[in-house]
């Protein structure tokens, strides 16, 4: 178990689904990690439900609107970072190359949100926590337990994600493609790597759940619709993961860790 009471300034701290059929992806969600779900009235007859895990908050999803799904804007994962100051966040951002797509804004008492895309064409979300923290349970079956970007221009990346955040980056070879481990002070932030090509997919932060046994999981999305992106691979030192899409096309990561993250 691994619950949190609080986030570091530029630490990853909530995960959150738009779906095009909040309905079905609560099925599948409950169904596939176990998740209670409690849908939270945001007004006009629209709620945000919470998925939670012994009682704790672990990741969000909510009804794509209306507007949303006039810009084609498809079922997707998205991750938030926390921040203490969130106007000085997106005014350094800007400053950095990035573009504002969701402007500061309450959401009731629980914090304040915003949205960017990074100079290499990725979308983060940023947090300013009041009364909600974040996920408050990780590193767990159906839990939040790592963010990696994949992008086109990882040197671009890294000159912005370090700027913004005050992240340290940390070079590495794995599996023969480059990696980085961005570090946030002496703790493991997020990852990143370059896109390859048989991907097909545009520059985009990955959302990674723990689970128990990958294989059952696999074997489980497949079973409610979903599909194998990538099928279960070891990945030495570290444990086994695969890349899933949900039954409404929304990708993912799950992995067995050997071992859990501090």
């Amino acid at each position: 178990m691994s619950e949190i009471t609080e986030y570091i300034p530029g630490t990853f701290c909530w995960v959150e689904l738009v779906a095009s059929n909040s309905g079905k992806a609560k099925e599948f969600y409950s169904k596939l990690f176990g998740w209670e779900i409690n849908d939270v009235p945001i007004g006009d007859d629209n709620v945000y439900s919470m998925a939670r895990i012994r009682g704790k908050e672990a990741a969000g999803l909510y009804q794509r609107w209306p507007e949303q799904a006039e810009k084609g804007v498809p079922t997707h994962w998205g991750s938030y970072v926390s921040v203490s100051n969130i106007e000085e966040t997106l005014e350094q951002a800007e400053s950095l190359g990035a573009t504002i797509v969701v402007e500061p804004m309450d959401v009731f008492d629980a914090g304040r949100m915003a949205a960017i895309i990074d100079p290499t064409g990725a979308m983060i979300s940023l947090w300013q926590p009041m009364k909600h923290i974040g996920s408050m349970v990780v590193s767990e079956h159906g839990a939040i337990v790592w963010n990696e970007l994949a992008t086109n221009d990882i040197e671009k990346a890294k000159e912005f994600y370090t700027e913004l955040f005050g992240w340290q980056a940390q070079d590495m070879d794995f599996n023969g493609i480059p990696y980085t481990m961005f570090m946030n002070g002496d703790r493991p932030a997020a990852g990143m790597l370059p896109i390859q090509e048989e991907w097909c997919v545009p520059p985009i932060w990955f959302v990674y759940f723990a689970v128990d046994d990958c294989d059952a999981i696999v074997d489980e999305t497949i079973s409610l619709g979903g599909k194998v992106v990538n099928p279960a691979t070891d990945l030495p030192e570290v444990g086994r993961m695969a890349f899933l899409a949900d039954s409404q096309g929304a990708t993912f990561a799950v992995i067995k860790m050997n071992k859990q993250p501090d």
